[in-house]
């Protein structure tokens, strides 16, 4: 069964810690080990492997458990335990439920198999899991790859990017001067293409309204085939790949790769240090990328986001308060779980009639007049 949630996402700035190793807990600062933790509701997070400062999912899902901390310090504190490899996802939440954390929080797709044999084996235990509607056919518990009953002991955060990718490829073709586009994703998952189909289809709806004929690079919605790093965590991979965009003549740039974004961002830079004009720019994915790498913000037309934050905490929250009831949240337009950034340094850049054009396609696709096609359900 299917629950719908709201939430409203609030963007707020991104702490970015260091990396941990992953065989060692880590807390916030104002939660570390000591006798006034004793007693408190004790929130738990597993991150995959791009890390606590991962500028993306990871750093957005510690930010919600310190805000579900924030709500509640008295009651609430939290913790996390890094994961440097899929090998370490077990033994990391093995590791807390040996520490009776009142709920484990695994971020990432990647996570399910691990994250849904644990909650299988210890139904009195509470977890959340990050971009994953776990047991479903986009989400499979098994290796075998079938849809399975999913555990009740576990809520689903997950997102319908494929609504704002959608916003963010038409607001690509819209601002290209080249007419050529380009994506890439860090993993071929769902999680990941969703957003790249979205992008994609944004692109065919713009020149179909525009008579124009803008290409994209990376990635096709209908044959879904595309460009991949297969790591959330090589730079250097996505420096490359956007600097052959570049070359093949992509002037807006789309990573959906977590913190591999960042090689795209400074081969933008490089690009337009060359040119002496900026005339290469980008887009962020999940988080507001002038926030989290506001040192690239003169770049970023906007970014793709998703309501991680929110989300998070409320999982957190109910676990603490004793409403806490597992199912699937999805986050859309029209409950805030996903949205585009503001332009911040391109509010003046962006015509005022293509900001409207995409306030209108918002809520056309939250009435459901248009409704982007995607492979990737959530």
């Amino acid at each position: 069964m299917r629950k719908v949630i709201t939430i409203v996402a609030a963007s707020s700035a991104l702490l970015l810690l260091a990396a941990c190793g992953s065989s060692s807990p880590s807390s916030s600062p104002s939660t570390s080990k000591s006798p006034s933790t004793a007693g408190k509701f004790l929130g738990c997070m597993v991150t995959d492997t791009g890390g606590i400062d991962d500028r993306s999912f990871n750093a957005s899902s510690w930010e919600g458990m310190q805000e579900a901390q924030a709500a509640d310090p008295s009651k609430i504190t939290v913790k996390y335990l890094q994961s440097s490899s899929s090998a370490d996802y077990a033994p990391n939440i093995t590791a807390f439920l040996g520490e009776k954390c009142g709920i484990i929080v695994t971020v990432g797709y990647l996570m399910a198999s691990a994250t849904g044999t644990a909650a299988t084996a210890n139904p009195n235990s509470k977890f959340a899991i990050v971009d994953c509607s776990i047991g479903s056919a986009s989400c499979p518990i098994s290796a075998s790859g079938k849809p399975s009953t999913p555990p009740k002991n576990v809520d689903s955060l997950v997102f319908d990017t494929v609504q704002d990718g959608f916003l963010g490829g038409y607001l690509a073709a819209g601002m290209t001067k080249t007419g050529k586009v380009a994506t890439f994703g860090g993993e071929k998952i769902p999680t990941v293409t969703i957003y790249m189909d979205g992008f994609w289809d944004g692109v065919q709806y713009y020149n179909s309204q525009h008579h124009t004929h803008v290409d994209v690079l990376g990635w096709s919605e209908k044959t879904q085939s595309g460009e991949f790093t297969n790591s959330f965590t090589n730079l250097t991979m996505g420096q490359t790949i956007t600097q052959q965009f570049i070359s093949e003549g992509a002037d807006i740039i789309f990573p959906v790769a977590g913190g591999v974004g960042l090689g795209a961002a400074k081969a933008v830079e490089d690009a337009d240090n060359a040119a002496g004009s900026q005339k290469v720019n980008m887009m962020w994915v999940d988080t507001d990328g002038c926030i989290s790498a506001p040192q690239y913000c003169k770049y970023f037309i906007t970014s793709v986001e998703k309501g991680i934050q929110a989300a998070v905490k409320h999982a957190v929250l109910t676990a603490e308060n004793h409403t806490f009831t597992g199912g699937t949240y999805i986050g859309t337009l029209a409950n805030g779980g996903v949205t585009l950034a503001p332009f911040h340094d391109f509010a003046s850049k962006v015509p005022a009639s293509l900001q409207a054009e995409l306030n209108t396609l918002k809520q056309e696709i939250i009435s459901g007049k248009i409704k982007p096609a995607t492979k990737s359900p959530v």
